[in-house]
């Protein structure tokens, strides 16, 4: 301890008690905001779609006119045959084939033959059909004998009777021998052979083979169909139509189809089915289109279908160099005032005559814009 003089010593203890005190009420008052950093101040930057240029009477505007349009899809499809036209060669006799008259892709007519079998089941068939013609020839000769006999009373009523019914069957056998002869595709009438024709049910064009020469024809419960003939006067176009897109599209709308291989060909259809099931891989349905076939459509040909809904819609139309293209977006220039101009998102529709281009949202009738959105363009740039 350090012994000072009495005057001194009680002169620093106020001193000192001070100093503490000062101390104590300084720490007391950081509390929890002791050592955090100081609060940040975020600079807010301008809006980067308005411009600000000198001398904006060099730059022409252009007034967006009013145009009335039905709401317009485009997507893309495939060409595929009507199922309802399609028709099924098959054959109920069973066998081997000995010759192939057509081939896939081929146009028949009904009636034509389009392959001929070798089949044990026409044979049996004619050998009953003879068995029965004989059996018939028979009982018809026992007939006119008891008819003969009963009038000279040399038999009983009931002999007659029994002939009658003997002479009836018989014809009932020959019909039903002939019948199936003809369910088997051969001809009655026609010599006898183990050979079979097998023609066209429809005319229109082979769009599924699955027989060659020398293959084996099964039984109809087991065996594919031998050819598929389609009416090809009528196709259907199946087109994918996005998840967020069906509420555009309606059974009954129309659409207009443009071919890849015939671009400035349009042929005209109508929507007849939306399918009730999506595909869970791209999330899309099948949106069926009926076109009647003007002779160009082939099975399997890329199209691109456009939707017209029933409604319309007042739409507006502005000069096509006033639409800028940047970054996948469209954009045109709108005149805000005092040599300012906003740059506005919009969504391009079809292209009109005399360089004018549609718009489906982003601008309203009668609003201005800049008549050359490049130009402008490159001016803010500089």
């Amino acid at each position: 301890m350090i012994r000072l003089p009495g005057r001194l010593t009680v002169l620093l203890l106020p001193v000192t008690s001070a100093a503490l005190l000062a101390g104590c009420t300084a720490r007391g008052s950081t509390g929890d905001n002791a050592g955090a950093p100081p609060p940040a101040i975020v600079e807010h930057e301008g809006d980067s779609n308005a411009i600000q240029v000198d001398h904006p009477e060099r730059f022409t505007l252009a007034t967006a006119t009013a145009r009335e349009s039905t709401p317009e899809l485009i997507v893309t499809g495939v060409v595929s045959p009507d199922v309802s036209r399609n028709v099924p060669v098959v054959s109920l006799a069973a066998g081997r084939v000995v010759e192939v008259r057509t081939r896939l892709g081929d146009r028949v007519e009904k009636g034509q033959v389009l392959l001929r079998i070798q089949s044990a089941d026409v044979a049996s068939a004619y050998a009953d059909y003879r068995k029965a013609v004989s059996s018939r020839a028979l009982a018809d000769a026992q007939l006119e004998r008891a008819q003969a006999l009963i009038e000279r009373g040399a038999i009983a009523r009931k002999e007659l009777e029994v002939a009658e019914d003997a002479a009836d069957k018989a014809r009932v056998d020959v019909e039903n021998a002939a019948e199936r002869l003809r369910v088997l595709g051969s001809d009655p009438s026609r010599p006898p052979t183990p050979v079979v024709d097998v023609t066209a049910p429809a005319s229109g064009v082979i769009t599924e083979q699955n027989v060659t020469n020398a293959a084996g024809v099964k039984s109809l419960d087991n065996s594919p169909n031998l050819f598929t003939i389609s009416d090809l006067s009528h196709v259907w176009i199946l087109c994918d139509v996005y998840e967020n897109d069906l509420p555009t599209v309606q059974v009954g709308d129309t659409a207009s189809v443009r071919l890849a291989a015939y671009p400035d060909q349009v042929l005209k259809g109508r929507i007849n089915n939306i399918a009730a099931i999506l595909d869970p891989t791209i999330r899309t349905a099948k949106v069926r289109i009926e076109v009647a076939n003007p002779g160009m459509l082939r099975i399997g040909m890329f199209v691109t279908a456009a939707f017209h809904g029933l409604t319309t819609e007042t739409r507006a139309v502005v000069p096509s160099a006033a639409v800028l293209h940047l970054h996948d977006r469209d954009w045109v220039y709108v005149p805000v005032g005092s040599g300012r101009f906003e740059r506005r998102e919009v969504v391009g529709g079809s292209m009109l005559a005399a360089n004018m281009q549609e718009l489906r949202s982003g601008l309203k009738p009668g609003m201005q814009v800049i008549a050359n959105a490049l130009v402008f363009q490159n001016t803010a740039e500089q």
